[in-house]
């Protein structure tokens, strides 16, 4: 019996890396969900031969299943180079925290066609993942979003338990779900919670039993309350009186390990001195005017700076380094140096500077008094320099020079020496200023003892039996404070930084500052015991606050953050970040997995910054796009990940992936009402506005908190290191129910508490904000369910009374809403009333207040919306709550699965000129189809779409969706009306009547049914469920095409998948354009959109050169084969056309077409099975064999004679062989208006001693370069830009590689015909032509890269421009044209290499890589050539005779299909070459650096192409075609050599 089981699901993060190893993720934050059982993974994707695959690896530190975290134990994933291939690394999470991931490699080294040395092995920056913690309480999961904190300072808990517990339950009973702890631990002198006394016991003033009855309160607190723990950890400072600072002082920083704080250490001792002596220099001891200020500010510099004469750490010591370098001079003991010659015709400045640069030691660190010196050697060389050698003679003036270059060298040390003595005074007088006169300062009173005139910067240690056991200059210690806009990355107390002796240090008196070094050997004990304390702290707390986190040192808070998570590996960090810079705070969420940073709503000042914070923390706006399709039932790239895992991450058949985008994401906030550190609404705003402050912060989208004493409604804000009063609250001593009551908002906060925990548990995060006037309203929703809950605040500030206005009816549009409840906080802000609470001496109380009921909402519930109106008596302190539904959005299924399932069933039987319809289309293709009727849709305010199908969508709405712009015209269209989805499903119903187009009809009918289904919903969810359909219709379509092409293409690297997805694209039905003139085919465009229908859809020339890569490569066998066949029915003259025109009007006006046509018939008999076959099939020939008669298509010799495609080959080789003369049917202005008569006069010959091919004249451009002057203007028109007349370099290396393939035929008795009769009527076999061509090739394109060679070579010496190449032509008309260099030789190297000696060859491409390589295309001529144009505007009617009317098309302009040979060139000789396997990988390498523009180009370009030609350098074109069929097939030609190279 089989199995029932269903496929087990596997959740995937895809991470793609670019080529120079950085994560390619929006906002570059990798943020990920908490762990799985099982486990998801992370899937790195690199390109197969990306840069950082030379030699390279992937290192990642997520460490494997049941293994600890050790932050230096990467592993290492070799990244196998594959050049068809993407590479897949699959990493399981198991664990929570911040891990790294970085990759190295050995750089490609500069392409050359000699040897190149090897780069040296690098390394990139090391990126981070943030993996969030799993926290669970009572066996349920709190994300970090759904987190409700409530914070307490510890100290006034009371005792436990019997003070705590009743808080607790009280903070329980509000649902609040995590309690945030001020330190817990024995408090310093100063008493405040953050200067911490001993890390390693539990205050006992709370806890009688210690560690005992922490442990107790917190099971109790989570089975009990159903609350989890939160402290902060204090990692940069201990309490000035901590007992082990006396054993152990060098954990801090003391002048005798950090000498450099020597001088702000002796400042310091003067300042505090000063203030001693104020009254002895008769200065004021109590500051209460600016002038007494001023007065003891002007004593500083005689009573203290002058007196410790701090400028002697700045300055060399003259008279001392004077003499040594004097001293060095007679004695003759110099540094010889070369660079003192003539040093004594040097200025005072020069001698100054040698100095300064070569003998000045001593660094900024202030090592000590005159701690800068001078090398006395080289000083004496100087000396030597000027004077001679040392003597007595001039000894005197030797010192004397010598001082007045020290005292020179000096300047800018004294000029430094000011600038800092000016910010010390500047920085103590606005100090003193605010501790003594500042009304908003606290105003000390008189200078004393008690408060000295200045906050001192250091500890010093109390001299006892432990102390004077260590050296005195270790006793002084510096204090921790802060710096106003500092660098976080640095060291305040550090070596590189002066803020203690300029006095710009905050300080906090009661706190050392911890000096941990750069590893745990600079300072062993401090990072042992604090690794103590920060595991006892993780053996207890489910969440760390780090304290003042910006100034801890990053390396210092991972590793103990590390040993945290060894403990508990679950673990949420949380942090104030002060840095003042957005990209710094990313640098220590990343590096240290902080969950969330603290965000304080009491910053805000008005209703209208209110609405800002919360907008800012409310996630995502209402109707967001998804960027993960929600209907997972195929693995997406399935093909290509099986076989890149399978047996690598065990990737198994029965599993379903679901693959997520990583989303840009914010750093995550927890966000408070108010903090122990914030004013609380009393003080700031109104009293009132406590609870619609609350109701706000509540309904946004991350964690949330509050402070107690704020549901209480207290006073003032609680000075948490002097406060000694206890907590009191109604709500830890009753049941606490929600609704109205007196005593503060505790019951309403139960309420806020509830909702906003439910809505981040279950992803309510999408939300809308409104500001009007005084009031807030906030709808938050789910993205799927579409329920929600909406809330009216109406805020309070000072001088808002009863209100200003009222608030308008809200419509909520195709919405229900249900209240829950509207109520009103009334406070007695009365003098009496604050007295009363303020003047309580045991405990802290709430202010008189009470929250009541507010009738009157109303609600009108119509069919298409609910008008919500407001009581008239809804005053600021209110708030209304209402639960939402949108019923448009239930659906049986779900209506994100509904509309996201079923395309690929749906899309099952299409074909691939199905899917030209499905996908693309452009405006000229839409209308020849409508017989003009329709094009292409037009979206108000963006313009019309590239495409009519789904591709035209999905290229206007990818960045919409990728970077949620809800605001793009397409979404205020699609909000408007139905118009878009109403188009789509007109176009696929009509298109579906059609025979052969039946098929669609399936997909025509999912479609309707989507968007019948989103049509339901209300306006604003239109853009995202519409973008949902049109992504899944979109991707299935794509994954179809996949699985009817190749193996190759539906295993390839994403690049291959879209460049072929252009024959999808290139290859459709048209009314006015078939491959034979009475049944109409699909056939190939040429570009989009100009090259689309009628006559100009069809060219031979662009046919031939893009199909073995549109067609042949990708396993279009049959496309590749009917368009063969149509050409050589249509063979005359012994060329195939160049303009088709269905074979009713054929043109016979290229001389290269034919030889590409053959070529590819070539190709498919090598690369299709049983491609011989195609040698006997036979077509109906539009015009008679070897007869240059033209009749007309319906004439009844058309079609009447049968040839096989043998004959069609033979034909062309002997018609060639003979020579033509023709001149082309209906020659003359009809057939083209700008050609001059000479122009229509085809002359083709073989010149039989070199067996080359000679044809056109200076009147016609026969090959692919052309562009026909039109000018009248400029004179220009009728003289074609590049007429390439004489022997085209390809043409010559096309025929090689035909004559020789025929040759090989014959032999293998494939061939019938051994060769041609040449005009003499000689016998010429295949193998003698290949033999001419052969010996002579060389000898005819080559230009030697020494003059000294041009005899052996056909060489014009005065004429050559460029050496080491191939000449453009062969004996042209203008001969100068012939040594052009030009990107069409690589054409010739790809297809006949024979011709070519490897070096001289590798020489070449070097050169046009060099002169010729553009970002994504070739330069059509050498930048050097005087004819060198690079801006093709075709639109230009100018005089100049060069450009007018772009006849410059092929004179610069750089043309991308020939990109492809010219790397297929490349890596063929590149690879004769090497052997190792290495430098086969760099060959391959070489390539993958070249195609990087072309990438960008097919990524980022809305027509999903890529361009006929760019401007100079890659710069855009206006009148290029923006999709071309042979751009991209010539690409996959060399992606299909690589493949075949690869296996070699």
């Amino acid at each position: 019996m089989g199995s029932n089981n269903l496929p087990t699901s596997q959740e995937v993060y895809y991470l793609p890396l670019n080529d120079a190893g950085h994560p390619d993720v929006p906002g570059g934050y990798i943020y990920l969900p908490p762990p799985t059982d099982p486990a998801y993974r992370i899937r790195f994707a690199v390109e197969g031969t990306s840069s950082i695959c030379r030699e390279g690896s992937l290192w990642v530190n997520l460490p494997r299943e049941g293994e600890p975290f050790n932050r230096q134990a990467f592993r290492e994933y070799t990244l196998h180079p594959d050049f068809n291939k993407t590479l897949y690394i699959d990493i399981p999470v198991h664990l929570a925290g911040a891990f790294a991931f970085y990759t190295t490699y050995t750089p490609l080294p500069h392409f050359s066609s000699s040897h190149a040395a090897s780069p040296q092995p690098t390394k990139t920056e090391t990126f981070y993942i943030d993996v969030s913690p799993r926290l669970t309480v009572k066996g349920v999961t709190l994300p970090i979003d759904a987190l409700s904190i409530f914070s307490v300072i510890s100290k006034l808990m009371g005792q436990y338990p019997r003070d705590w517990e009743r808080h607790l339950r009280g903070i329980g009973q509000r649902e609040y779900n995590m309690v945030h702890f001020t330190p817990l631990m024995q408090r310093g002198s100063s008493n405040s919670p953050y200067s911490i006394y001993d890390q390693l016991t539990f205050d006992l003033t709370c806890f009688p039993n210690g560690e005992d009855d922490v442990t107790t309160m917190i099971t109790s607190m989570e089975a009990k309350h159903g609350l989890l723990g939160l402290t902060d950890v204090v990692w940069n400072h201990t309490a000035n009186n901590s007992k082990w600072l006396e054993a152990h002082p060098e954990a801090g920083y003391n002048v005798e390990c950090c000498p450099w704080l020597e001088m702000a250490l002796e400042l310091d001792n003067a300042l505090l001195q000063y203030g001693t002596d104020l009254a002895k220099y008769g200065l004021p001891t109590n500051l209460t005017t600016a002038n007494d200020l001023q007065r003891v500010m002007d004593g500083i510099k005689p009573h203290c700076l002058d007196l410790v004469n701090i400028w002697e750490y700045y300055v060399v010591k003259v008279d001392r380094d004077a003499q040594a370098a004097v001293d060095a001079w007679m004695s003759g003991i110099t540094s010889a140096d070369s660079r003192v010659e003539g040093a004594g015709d040097w200025s005072l400045t020069q001698r100054v500077d040698f100095l300064r640069s070569n003998a000045l030691n001593g660094s900024d660190e202030f090592a000590g008094r005159f701690h800068r010196t001078i090398d006395p050697h080289v000083a004496a060389a100087l000396l030597t320099g000027a004077y001679g050698h040392g003597n007595s003679q001039h000894q005197e003036a030797a010192l004397d020079e010598m001082k007045r270059l020290l005292q020179a060298l000096n300047v800018p040390f004294y000029q430094d020496y000011d600038a800092d003595v000016a910010t010390i005074k500047q920085q103590v007088m606005d100090r003193v200023r605010y501790l003594r006169l500042d009304d908003d300062g606290p105003k000390l009173g008189p200078i004393n003892k008690k408060h000295a005139l200045i906050e001192s910067y250091f500890t010093r240690l109390p001299l006892n039996d432990t102390t004077k056991k260590h050296n005195p200059k270790a006793l002084n210690l510096v204090n921790n404070g802060w710096v106003w806009a500092a660098d976080a990355m640095k060291d305040n107390a550090g070596s590189s930084s002066r803020a203690y002796l300029r006095r710009q240090v905050i300080v906090w008196g009661d706190c050392v500052k911890l000096r941990y070094g750069k590893t745990s050997e600079d300072n062993p004990y401090l990072w042992d015991y604090m690794t103590r304390y920060t595991r006892l702290m993780a053996k207890y707390f489910a969440g760390f606050r780090i304290d003042n986190c910006h100034s801890t040192p990053l390396h210092v808070a991972e590793y103990l953050l590390d040993q945290a998570r060894s403990v508990r590996p679950n673990l949420a960090v949380f942090a104030e970040l002060f840095t003042g810079d957005e990209t710094m705070d990313y640098v220590f969420v990343k590096r240290l997995g902080i969950s969330a940073l603290i965000r304080e709503a009491m910053q805000a000042w008005s209703t209208q910054e209110v609405s800002r914070l919360v907008h800012m923390h409310s996630g995502r706006p209402i109707g967001s796009f998804e960027i993960d399709k929600v209907s997972s039932s195929t693995k997406p790239q399935s093909a290509a990940v099986d076989k890149a895992l399978k047996g690598v991450n065990g990737s198994a058949d029965d599993v379903v992936e679901i693959v997520h985008n990583i989303r840009q994401s914010p750093v995550h906030a927890l966000f408070m009402d108010c903090t122990h550190d914030n004013e609380v609404p009393a003080q700031k705003r109104d009293a009132r506005d406590t609870l619609p402050n609350a109701a706000l912060v509540n309904m946004c989208a991350c964690a949330t908190g509050s402070v107690m004493g704020y549901d209480e409604v207290y006073p003032k804000l609680i000075n948490l290191v002097s406060e000694p009063r206890l907590y009191q609250s109604s709500f830890s001593d009753h049941e606490v129910k929600i609704g109205a009551g007196r005593g503060g908002i505790g019951r309403i906060k139960k309420l806020l508490n509830h909702i906003h925990t439910y809505m981040g548990r279950h992803g309510y995060d999408e939300t809308f904000i409104h500001h009007e006037g005084e009031f807030i309203t906030v709808h938050r929703m789910h993205p799927k369910t579409r329920k929600g809950y909406f809330t009216v605040a109406h805020t309070a500030f000072p001088g808002y009374g009863e209100g200003h206005g009222t608030l308008a009816p809200i419509h909520l549009s195709g919405t229900t809403a249900k209240l829950i409840g509207c109520w009103k906080l009334d406070v007695n802000v009365s003098d009496s009333a604050k007295q009363a609470v303020l003047n309580d001496q045991s405990f802290l109380r709430g202010l008189p207040s009470s929250v009541s009921d507010l009738p009157g909402v109303q609600l009108d519930v119509t069919q298409d919306e609910t008008i919500i109106t407001m009581p008239s008596y809804f005053p600021p302190g209110s708030v209304a709550m209402f639960e939402t539904a949108i019923p448009g959005a239930e659906h049986a299924e779900g209506l994100d699965q509904y509309v996201t399932s079923g395309a690929d069933l749906a899309l099952s039987g299409s074909s691939l000129v199905d899917l030209n319809f499905i996908l693309y289309r452009s405006d000229p293709e839409e209308r020849d189809a409508s017989g003009g009727k329709d094009g292409v849709y037009t979206v108000p305010g963006h313009g019309p779409l590239v495409y009519a199908g789904l591709q035209g969508w999905w290229s206007c709405l990818r960045d919409v969706v990728r970077y949620n712009q809800l605001g793009h015209p397409i979404c205020n269209h699609l909000r408007e009306g139905t118009w878009a989805m109403d188009y789509i499903c007109a176009r696929l119903d009509r298109m579906s009547e059609h025979q052969e187009y039946s098929a669609i009809l399936k997909h025509a009918a999912w479609l309707r049914s989507r968007f019948d289904a989103i049509k339901k919903v209300p306006s604003f969810l239109c853009p995202r469920y519409f973008a949902l359909v049109i992504q899944t219709a979109y991707d299935a379509a794509w994954a179809r095409g996949m699985v009817l092409l190749s193996d190759d293409i539906q295993n390839g690297q994403g690049f291959v998948q879209s460049l072929a997805m252009t024959s999808v694209q290139m290859t459709g039905y048209m009314k006015s354009a078939s491959l034979i003139p009475f049944n109409s085919t699909p056939c190939m465009a040429a570009g989009l959109p100009h090259f689309t229908s009628s006559w100009a859809r069809c060219w031979g020339r662009d046919i031939f050169i893009a199909l073995r890569g549109l067609y042949l490569s990708t396993g279009r066998y049959s496309d590749a084969c009917n368009h063969i066949l149509a050409f050589a029915s249509v063979l005359k003259h012994g060329m195939i056309p160049n303009l088709l025109s269905d074979g009713k009007l054929p043109r016979y006006n290229s001389r290269d077409s034919i030889w590409f046509f053959l070529q590819c018939i070539q190709d498919y008999i090598k690369m299709v099975p049983n491609g011989i076959e195609l040698l006997r099939r036979e077509v109906d020939r539009r015009f008679l064999p070897y007869d240059d008669t033209y009749f007309e298509f319906d004439d009844p010799r058309a079609y009447s004679q049968k040839s096989t495609i043998e004959d069609i080959i033979q034909e062309t080789m002997q018609r060639h062989a003979s020579g033509l003369s023709f001149r082309e049917a209906n020659a003359g202005s009809n057939l083209d208006v700008q050609m001059k008569d000479d122009g229509f006069n085809i002359e083709i010959h073989v010149d039989w001693k070199t067996g080359i091919i000679f044809g056109g004249n200076q009147f016609n451009c026969g090959t692919w370069m052309d562009k026909m002057g039109e000018s009248e203007r400029a004179g220009s028109k009728g003289f074609p830009g590049t007429p390439r007349d004489g022997a085209p370099v390809e043409i010559t290396g096309l025929l090689a590689s035909t004559v020789g393939w025929l040759a090989d035929l014959h032999d293998q008795g494939l061939y019938q015909h051994s060769g041609v009769t040449a005009e003499s009527g000689e016998q010429v076999s295949y193998k003698q032509w290949a033999s001419k061509l052969q010996s002579n090739f060389e000898r005819c394109y080559y230009i030697p890269s020494n003059p000294s060679q041009d005899d052996s070579y056909d060489v014009n010496t005065r004429i050559v421009n460029r050496r080491g190449i191939y000449k453009d032509l062969y004996r042209s008309g203008k001969e100068y044209e012939d040594y052009q260099l030009r990107p069409n030789f690589p054409i010739a190297m790809t297809v006949a290499p024979q011709l070519f000696t490897p070096e001289k060859a590798l020489s070449a491409l070097e050169m046009a890589d060099k002169y010729l390589r553009g970002p994504t295309g070739m330069a059509t001529l050498d930048p050097s050539d005087l004819n060198y144009r690079p801006y093709y505007v075709n639109s230009e009617d100018s005089s100049d005779f060069s450009t007018s009317k772009g006849r410059n098309y092929h004179q610069g302009p750089e043309w991308i299909w020939p990109t492809g040979f010219f790397l297929r060139a490349l890596l063929k000789f590149d690879l004769m070459r090497k052997s190792s396997k290495a430098e086969r990988t760099e060959a391959f390498q070489q390539i993958t650096r070249r195609l990087g523009g072309c990438k960008v180009a097919i990524r980022d370009s809305p027509w999903a192409g890529l361009a006929e030609l760019t401007q100079k350098n890659g710069e855009y074109c206006g009148d290029s075609s923006p999709t071309q069929a042979w751009s991209s097939g010539c690409l996959l030609d060399m992606f299909y050599d690589a493949k075949e190279f690869a296996m070699e």
